[in-house]
């Protein structure tokens, strides 16, 4: 599954109070306008993440760049997050325990 469908929401943004808005696709190439749009959203790098409060003016923002960016809820936001704090987390360390062969049972002749 590519990156950019992994992000895609699953319920609607108007239910939401704040808007986690992600770059995910690059700058070079793109309109003039789309450029100038998500520069003043605040994304200027690619995955980078903006919060902003749902209004319709940040929605149609969203609507003319919709093909380049990703929109999550708080919850969906801070899901992803912890998601990916518990797959950077330290696991215990692999033990491998060689067995010593006893001193008396030897094989060698």
């Amino acid at each position: 599954m590519s990156g950019f469908r992994a992000f895609k929401a699953k319920v609607p943004i108007e239910w939401s109070q704040n808007l986690y808005i992600t770059l995910v696709r690059g700058l070079p190439g793109t309109r003039k306008l789309h450029r100038r749009t998500l520069e003043a959203m605040g994304l200027r790098r690619c995955h980078r993440t903006v919060l902003h409060s749902n209004t319709s003016s940040i929605r149609g923002m969203i609507q003319q760049v919709k093909r380049m960016v990703v929109v999550e809820t708080e919850e969906m936001y801070k899901a992803r997050k912890e998601a990916e704090a518990n797959h950077k987390a330290l696991r215990p360390p692999l033990v491998v325990r060689h067995s010593i062969p006893a001193a008396g049972s030897s094989n060698m002749s």
